[in-house]
């Protein structure tokens, strides 16, 4: 690995955690401690990824990144102790590609890291020969034709009955499907009692495609109704 990411915090010693940690895997690392620094560093240094903190003195997380986003489209993760739904949101509709509370799971934070740094490289593989075909849901791509489905550009294996709920749910994103429906559109018969056997196939999808798949961001369930693809906006 050759990646330069920049994490950003106030706190020195969460730096130096995150530094180590993404060191071990390869990643080289560049420091800043407030949102000024990052942004010189930004003008000076070519940066695969940013680890960004929303609580800094002198430019706050947010604020350096909408200036960075005038500029530059590299992936964003913001890392903040603001965990309320509303802070999410907000972060991600300014701009970030991700969001990670603290305190975070250094693994899941390895995760995330990865996932972004992949997407970004597959996106940047197939802009220029994009296919109708296919269907984006943030960091899924599935491609109709093939049947298949992709992860943050690696293709996911799924098995022949997995890639048909796959492929229900995506070209329905937003839909909630009931397990009576889900059952007898994809096994073809009557659903006899099916929950349990749609849901232990809902649960092997979401341990292929999701992040953290006790938190699903994607393949949710709602009670007492049924299962649905969340429809994730665009991020720009």
């Amino acid at each position: 690995m050759n990646e330069w990411i920049l994490v950003v915090d106030d706190d020195r010693e969460i730096v130096k955690a995150i530094a180590l940690l993404l060191e071990k895997e390869g990643y080289r690392i560049l420091r800043a401690y407030d949102g000024m620094e990052a942004l010189k560093i930004l003008a000076e240094q070519t940066v695969q990824l940013m680890i960004m903190d929303v609580m800094m003195p002198k430019l706050d997380g947010l604020s350096a990144m909408m200036k960075i986003r005038e500029r530059k489209n590299l992936p964003i993760i913001v890392l903040s102790a603001k965990t309320e739904e509303t802070d999410k949101v907000l972060g991600l509709s300014m701009g970030a590609d991700d969001y990670v509370s603290k305190p975070f799971n250094p693994q899941e934070l390895k995760a995330r890291v990865k996932s972004q740094l992949r997407r970004y490289t597959f996106l940047g593989d197939i802009n220029a020969k994009y296919q109708t075909d296919e269907i984006w849901n943030g960091r899924l791509c599935y491609r109709v034709q093939e049947r298949t489905l992709y992860a943050d550009g690696e293709p996911v294996k799924l098995t022949a009955t997995e890639t048909k709920i796959v492929d229900l749910l995506m070209r329905n994103r937003g839909r909630i499907f009931p397990a009576e429906e889900i059952y007898e559109r994809v096994w073809e018969e009557p659903a006899y009692a099916p929950e349990n056997t749609v849901m232990v196939h809902i649960r092997h999808i979401r341990e292929k495609i999701e992040l953290n798949p006790k938190e699903p961001e994607y393949l949710k369930v709602v009670w007492g109704i049924g299962y649905k693809m969340e429809k994730i906006k665009e991020r720009t």
